[in-house]
């Protein structure tokens, strides 16, 4: 009898389980990554061997996993509703997605673009003029970045709380261990800084979109990153709401970014 009255508890917790489940797990193991990334993929309902689907790469904060995303945001409903093939790769716990001056084991950018990027469009359905990158906090510096760095590889961007200028911060968050010490590498620091290589988007004519909290620490140097834009007069829109550095912000923030990514996909489409 007791069996029957939990059975309806029992169904909830595995239709739940497949509703947050990634249909697909992938990992990459290399001598320039720390150990094995691994990478969750969500795929639509409507996805099919004949169409291709726009991508959006979704990167963790400090701390955090290939997990911290869907700990998040249910990203199996994500990918149902905005029709996107969407992705997790694990940035480690402070690899700050670049090419570590100090250890040849986490090489991030190298990785990302050298193995991630192309393994995904060997293996998925996916439009090569539509991919997106985004992420929070830390990750939020590694979308900005990796976007700026190699903008022909993204139609967009965004950020969420992210450090788009790391050299305000020299001592946190193990960007020492990445980088070194500030004061003598300010050149691979700026190198690495969003704020730094700002100047690699003009006349690219792309548009991307940053946010965070007023509340929250990152404020400032999200808000002096898009003042320098405007100064450039890049296609940059910038959402200021009351929030701090946290999960429940995030988990909101990042609907707005899959907002503007799918009114570009529009723009785009009625362009041709």
């Amino acid at each position: 009898m007791k069996f029957f009255k939990l059975l309806p508890l029992l169904i909830l917790l595995i239709s739940v389980n497949k509703i947050n489940r990634a249909q697909d797990t992938l990992s990459f193991d290399r001598t320039y990554l720390p150990y094995p990334d691994t990478v969750l993929v969500f795929l639509p309902e409507s996805y099919n061997s004949r169409d291709n689907f726009p991508l959006a790469i979704l990167l963790n904060g400090w701390s955090g996993s290939y997990k911290q995303w869907n700990g998040i945001v249910n990203l199996k409903k994500l990918a149902e509703q905005y029709n996107f093939v969407i992705t997790t790769p694990d940035g480690y716990y402070d690899s700050w997605y670049c090419n570590n001056t100090r250890r040849k084991n986490i090489q991030y950018e190298k990785f990302f673009t050298e193995d991630l990027l192309p393994a995904l469009l060997r293996k998925y359905k996916i439009d090569r003029s539509k991919i997106f990158i985004s992420g929070l906090s830390m990750g939020g510096h590694g979308a900005i970045t990796l976007f700026l760095k190699y903008n022909d590889l993204f139609l967009s961007a965004g950020s969420t709380s992210g450090i788009l200028d790391i050299t305000k911060f020299p001592k946190n968050w193990g960007l020492i261990s990445a980088l070194g010490e500030y004061e003598l590498n300010e050149d691979s620091w700026k190198s690495n800084s969003a704020f730094y290589i700002i100047d690699s988007l003009k006349n690219k004519n792309k548009e991307f979109i940053i946010d965070c909290g007023t509340e929250d620490f990152a404020y400032d140097v999200n808000e002096k990153f898009f003042h320098k834009c405007k100064d450039l007069k890049l296609k940059i829109t910038f959402m200021a709401r009351p929030g701090k550095h946290e999960r429940k912000y995030w988990a909101e923030s990042i609907l707005y970014h899959f907002d503007f990514f799918t009114r570009l996909l529009g723009k785009n489409k009625n362009q041709n």
